[in-house]
């Protein structure tokens, strides 16, 4: 198991766990108060947008032009924001930390 800190839209911080090859949106979506991963993780309207937490932004690959040409789209965009779609998790990814974007 993949332990994750996530603080919510609501700031309310929350332990979670996810599997080795999930995607990071699949983990959040289970939530209410997660993200709304509109489009099942097609890359397609950037409902699944986090902020990670500095220490852990050079343990994912870097993201690819299209993932940035959507998250320009959005006011919540921070130079941490990916999209949890295009994170998929691994063992060395144990004690990430990450804040879900405010709807838009």
């Amino acid at each position: 198991m993949i332990n994750i800190a996530v603080k919510d839209p609501d700031g309310q911080e929350h332990e979670i766990q996810g599997l080795e090859g999930d995607t990071l949106m699949e983990v959040l979506r289970e939530y209410e108060w997660g993200v709304a991963a509109i489009c099942g993780g097609l890359m397609a309207c950037g409902t699944c947008q986090v902020h990670v937490a500095d220490a852990w932004l050079d343990k994912f690959p870097q993201k690819d032009p299209e993932e940035q040409d959507l998250l320009d789209e959005f006011d919540s965009t921070q130079a941490n924001s990916r999209l949890s779609c295009q994170m998929r998790l691994d063992s060395h990814h144990d004690g990430l930390s990450v804040t879900i974007a405010p709807d838009e």
